[in-house]
Order: C-alpha cells, then sequence, then structure tokens
C-alpha cells in the first residue's frame, strides 16, 4: 500500500491523539470531514492502523515497576522458541516480547506492582521452564522517554 501525503498527515495526528473527532482531525490534516473519514477507514481496513488505544500511567495504575529481561534458551529450535512465545503471550505482565539476534534469544518488557510481583513472574516463567538457560533482569529506575508513534515515511 502507498501511503500519500494526506494518508501520512492523517497517520501522524492519530498517533498524537486517537481521540480527535473526524471534523477536528480533519481540519488538522487540512481535508473534508468525508475525505478524512473514507481515508481513516481504508487505512484500519488495510491494517495500517492496527488499533486505538489509551495508554495508562502505569505508576498510577498500580503497575510501577518496569523490568526489561534478555532470555536465553537452552534448545533454539523453531519450534521451542515459538513455545516460549506462547508461554509469554497469555502473561498480562509482559508487555512486549521480540525475538532478537545477537546475544539472548528474547527480550521481554514487563510491567508489575513491585518486586514481589516480579519474583512471582519470574519463577513461574522462567524457574520453571526447562528450556530457560539464562535470565538477565534489568529495572527501569526512571522512564526518561516514552513514545508509541512510529514515523511514517
Amino acid at each position: 500500500m502507498t501511503l500519500d501525503d494526506l494518508d501520512k498527515r492523517i497517520l501522524n495526528q492519530l498517533q498524537q491523539d486517537a481521540a480527535l473527532t473526524n471534523h477536528a482531525l480533519a481540519a488538522l490534516v487540512h481535508a473534508s470531514p468525508p475525505t478524512c473519514l473514507r481515508r481513516v477507514n481504508r487505512l484500519i481496513k488495510e491494517g495500517v492502523i492496527a488499533r486505538q488505544v489509551a495508554l495508562l500511567a502505569p505508576e498510577k495504575v498500580g503497575a510501577g515497576l518496569t523490568a526489561i529481561v534478555e532470555i536465553t534458551l537452552d534448545h533454539q529450535a523453531t519450534e521451542r522458541q515459538i513455545e516460549f512465545e506462547k508461554l509469554v503471550a497469555h502473561e498480562s505482565a509482559v508487555k512486549q516480547c521480540y525475538r532478537v539476534s545477537p546475544g539472548p534469544d528474547f527480550v521481554l518488557i514487563i510491567q508489575v506492582a513491585d518486586m514481589a510481583a516480579y519474583h512471582a513472574l519470574a519463577h513461574r516463567l522462567f524457574a520453571t521452564q526447562s528450556n530457560v538457560r539464562n535470565v538477565r533482569s534489568f529495572f527501569s529506575i526512571v522512564r526518561s522517554k516514552f513514545v508509541t508513534s512510529v514515523e511514517v515515511q
């Protein structure tokens, strides 16, 4: 799918505030409301806009500890990696999971209430799994930058 200038303006505005009304969005991107609505619907249909969500302040909702965790598996066969991905996919505290190379096999971003909650999760997800060889955890002291926008090109 090719994105033209108007598509890019729409996407950039929606990444800043997806709660904009169609009329407000149309005014910001210099398009008519019907044109803007058609474009947004097309971008949703084509999968460019995957979903629209509210971003919460984790510390305000009892999830103030962020852990960045490196996982190395004992066996890296594709089916074993998929098995691990399925395991963490069902855990709501795991916010992001990346298969990476080189280095560890996975990097996880985890959001929990506190160190006790992290310990329970680590025991459940890592310590009891026979294929997890190494776990290296880093804990966020200060989040100095957090954005969800993607540069539209």
